[in-house]
């Protein structure tokens, strides 16, 4: 993981509350993430919004919302060593901006290619969608929820299964919105351990 440029600028160093923040969020102090999150996930979910108008994009909410946990991921990847590379030359809102847009234009390339290879792979639409593949799909990550947690089970069945966007997870569960990326990204990880064995048969 490489650490991004840190632009000098001396009109917002560093102040002393940012510099409280991220000693906070490296020590792991209490409600330390949740101030974090609360202060910079708007920030994020414009420069996401931002960063795909740039390219032509347009991003649904449940995108914008994916991305802006790939962002927090990335905060905390590596025992957060992104945070505690920080050198403190600019505000932490720079440098956090410049994190946030390399992520975003990260995740906006594999989803490009990712649409461009299920576009080529399409089958005839007037043969429409293999039905039978579709519920499969379905059935095997139903059997795979039971590998997770009450809590885990329901944001994977209401994001993957029921489509719905981080917002209105978060109004179903009471969930604070810049927690549920993550929480989404550990529930996955868990299902894809669960299920190698039986990939590998």
């Amino acid at each position: 993981m490489s650490i991004p440029p840190q632009p000098a600028d001396d009109a917002t160093a560093l102040s002393a509350e940012d510099r409280r923040l991220l000693d906070a969020c490296i020590a792991g102090g209490d409600g330390a993430w949740e101030a974090f999150i609360n202060r910079f996930v708007g920030l994020f979910a414009f420069i996401a919004f931002r960063t795909a108008r740039q390219r032509g994009l347009a991003l649904s909410p449940a995108d914008r919302d994916d991305i802006v946990g790939e962002i927090l991921l990335e905060c905390l990847r590596g025992d957060a060593a992104l945070m505690r590379g920080f050198a403190g030359r600019a505000s932490l809102a720079t440098y956090l901006t410049v994190i946030a847009r390399r992520v975003t234009v990260r995740a906006l390339l594999r989803n490009t290619t990712r649409t461009a290879s299920q576009a080529a792979a399409s089958v005839d639409p007037a043969h429409g969608p293999d039905e039978a593949a579709r519920i499969a799909d379905r059935e095997h990550v139903e059997s795979l929820l039971s590998s997770l947690e009450g809590d885990e089970a329901r944001l994977i069945r209401l994001h993957h299964l029921e489509q719905r966007s981080y917002g209105e997870i978060s109004h179903l569960t009471g969930m604070p919105l810049g927690s549920i990326g993550p929480a989404l990204s550990r529930a996955r990880e868990k299902m894809r351990q669960f299920d190698q064995p039986s990939q590998a048969g």
